[in-house]
């Protein structure tokens, strides 16, 4: 089963962008295709390997922040190429 993750992560702190851009970063290096704006970060891919890969990662990034909050969002498919038909 293919899913596709919305990623947000708010490092609770000033210095808050090297946190996030490392993060995505991560996100961007792996093999999983990734979409970013904005707002949040996607990735998508095979459920249990994508869900694995950013398990560690936001793991890594705790481990690292005293203060943070991730805030996903989890879709059944692969909802990378989703043209809105309304």
């Amino acid at each position: 089963m293919n899913i596709s993750i919305d990623i947000s992560m708010y490092p609770l702190h000033k210095d808050f962008e090297k946190p996030v851009i490392k993060f995505i970063q991560a996100l961007r290096n792996s093999s999983f295709h990734t979409e970013e704006n904005g707002l949040s970060t996607q990735i998508f891919g095979p459920y249990q390997e994508v869900m694995t890969f950013v398990n560690s990662n936001m793991h890594d990034a705790l481990l690292n922040e005293k203060n943070c909050v991730f805030v996903l969002k989890v879709v059944t498919d692969d909802r990378s190429h989703h043209e809105p038909d309304y």
